[in-house]
C-alpha cells in the first residue's frame, strides 16, 4: 500500500481511552506536515470518526459543520470528546471538540440519520471535464522543486489529484476565474468500511476549497508573504461513494470580502452522481504591494 494512504487510514484509527464523564473520550494522532501545523481535513475526518464510534451502525452522517478555532501543532496527538447531544427515533446527533494542551482547536456538531425512502434529484456533473489520466499529476508539477512544501505535494500526500484547468502551486494560467474542478482519490485501496470512505471525503474535502478565491485573483500557493488558513467547514453527504475510485470536485467561490473568502463544491462519482456539497470560509491575506 501507498505510505501515505498507510498514513491515512493510522490518523483515522483513534483510541478510545476507556474514560468516560458525561462525554466520550478518543485520542488520535497527528501527520506530519512540513510547515508544522495539523491539517485541517484530518482533524476534522478525526472527529467525525470519534462521534461515528458514539451512534449506531444503521446511521450514516449525513451533515457536518466545523470551526476551526486554532492551529494545531503536528508534533502533539490530540484528544476528541465526544457529547451525545440527542438520539431520536431517525436521527442523532453529536458534537466533538477536539483538544491539545487542554484547549480547543475544532468544534465540529455532525448529525445523522437512518437509511429513508424520499424525493430524489440531484444536480449535473459539468461536461467537458477531461478524464484524469489525460491530466497530470501533483508529481509532474512538482518533482523538480526541491522544498519541503513542494515534496509533500508531489509525493506524500494521500490522495492523487488533479486539476482542471490546471493547477495553482506555482502559477495561475490561463483565465482568472471563480471556479475549477479536482478529481481525487487515494493512491491505494481502502478497506470496505462506508464510514471510512466518508470520514477520508471529509479529509480530502479541505485541500483545495479554498483554491478557486486564489485563482480568481491570480494568486498561486507559492505567492510570497501569502497565509491561507480555514475558518470554518461545513459538508453534506448526499449518497455513498469509494474515495479510492475517481471523484470530481466542482468548486466555485461567490464573495470573497475582508480578507476572507467564501468557496462551494460539488462531489461526483466519476458517472455522474452527486455525492457530497461542501462549503468553507477562509481567511486569505495578501501582502499589498506600494509602488
Amino acid at each position: 500500500m501507498h505510505k501515505p494512504t498507510e498514513g491515512l487510514l493510522a490518523a483515522l484509527d483513534l483510541t478510545d481511552t476507556g474514560a468516560r464523564t458525561n462525554e466520550d473520550i478518543f485520542t488520535g494522532p497527528s501527520q506530519w506536515m512540513p510547515l508544522g501545523r495539523v491539517f485541517g481535513g484530518q482533524v476534522l475526518a478525526q472527529s467525525l470518526v470519534a462521534a461515528m464510534r458514539t451512534v449506531p451502525d444503521e446511521r450514516s452522517v449525513h451533515s457536518m459543520h466545523g470551526y476551526f478555532l486554532r492551529p494545531g501543532d503536528v508534533n502533539q496527538p490530540i484528544t476528541f470528546s465526544v457529547e451525545r447531544i440527542h438520539d431520536g427515533r431517525s436521527f442523532s446527533t453529536r458534537r466533538t471538540q477536539c483538544y491539545q494542551d487542554g484547549v480547543p482547536i475544532l468544534s465540529m456538531i455532525a448529525s445523522f440519520q437512518d437509511a429513508d425512502e424520499g424525493l430524489e434529484h440531484h444536480i449535473d456533473m459539468p461536461t467537458g471535464i477531461p478524464d484524469p489520466e489525460s491530466l497530470p499529476t501533483a508529481s509532474d508539477s512538482l518533482s523538480h522543486i526541491d522544498h519541503s512544501v513542494a515534496r509533500y505535494w508531489a509525493s506524500e500526500r494521500p490522495f492523487d489529484m488533479r486539476h482542471v484547468p490546471s493547477p495553482i502551486y506555482l502559477k495561475v494560467n490561463g483565465e482568472h476565474t471563480s471556479r475549477q474542478a479536482v478529481w481525487m482519490k487515494t493512491f491505494s485501496p481502502l478497506p470496505d468500511d462506508p464510514d471510512l470512505h466518508r470520514a477520508a471525503l471529509a479529509y480530502a474535502s479541505d485541500y483545495s476549497i479554498m483554491e478557486p478565491i486564489m485563482r480568481r485573483h491570480g494568486i498561486a500557493w507559492s505567492s510570497p508573504g501569502l497565509k491561507v488558513a480555514s475558518l470554518d467547514h461545513a459538508m453534506w453527504w448526499h449518497r455513498f461513494g469509494r474515495v479510492d475510485e475517481w471523484l470530481l470536485y466542482v468548486q466555485d467561490s461567490p464573495s470573497a470580502q475582508g480578507g476572507r473568502g467564501l468557496a462551494t463544491g460539488s462531489i461526483f462519482s466519476r458517472d455522474g452522481v452527486l455525492l457530497a456539497t461542501v462549503a468553507q470560509e477562509g481567511m486569505l491575506r495578501v501582502p499589498i504591494v506600494l509602488e
